[in-house]
């Protein structure tokens, strides 16, 4: 294992932190009581990071569809801080 591997951030860990990045975004934005649903499913596979955020929350006064692309934004730039620290 090579010092830079090492000190990589576990898989988990990485999923982790860009589930809770999406998530404080998306209730910074919103009272937990205006979503109807929330969904961020966050995959780590070979280096390779995935998100997707689904939002349901027709009673807010935020575009959902705006706030969810900015959640995933919150989540990728996350884990960039994550391999960067």
């Amino acid at each position: 294992m090579s010092s830079d591997e090492s000190h990589s951030p576990s898989d988990e860990t990485v999923v982790e932190t860009a589930a809770t990045a999406a998530e404080d975004v998306v209730f910074s934005r919103y009272n937990a009581s205006t979503v109807e649903d929330l969904d961020v499913t966050v995959s780590f596979e070979d280096g390779v990071l995935d998100v997707d955020v689904y939002l349901k929350a027709p009673d807010g006064r935020h575009d959902e569809e705006q706030v969810a692309d900015d959640a995933a934004l919150a989540a990728r730039a996350a884990v960039d801080d994550l391999f960067n620290s």
